[in-house]
């Protein structure tokens, strides 16, 4: 993530945020509980950060025409250009690490990375706010 924190910091998204437009990008729409799950992000800060990223244009919510009840959420142009920009510093670093570790341990670590987010989600002393 070092490696493009900067990018990030330079259009204001958190590394959660990023991952919500991530996976946005991946997927096409989604609801709020497909992005939590894919993006490993509790409900209620996931809240929050669709309201942020809806607020600053990344994203947009649009209507189930099949079920009216439900609400999908959308990556907008301003979101794929972050995800072009991030995304070849990101596959660079996963790629760096599946090199000199294997397959195997790139996913282990990965995991550890989610727990380590969850914690900070939970309000653990790096909560976020």
């Amino acid at each position: 993530m070092s490696h493009f924190r900067p990018i990030l910091a330079a259009h204001d998204v958190t590394e959660q945020q990023w991952r919500v437009i991530r996976v946005l990008s991946e997927a096409g729409r989604l609801d709020a509980t497909e992005v939590a799950d894919k993006a490993s992000i509790l409900a209620p800060s996931l809240t929050r950060m669709i309201r942020s990223l809806e607020e600053r244009g990344f994203i947009t919510k649009h209507k189930d025409e099949a079920d009216g009840r439900r609400v999908l959420l959308q990556i907008t142009p301003a979101g794929q250009a972050i995800v072009e920009e991030v995304m070849p510093e990101s596959l660079k670093v996963y790629s760096d690490i599946d090199s000199r570790f294997g397959a195997e341990r790139m996913e282990q670590l990965l995991d550890m990375l989610d727990e380590l987010a969850s914690l900070r989600l939970e309000g653990g002393p790096y909560a976020e706010d």
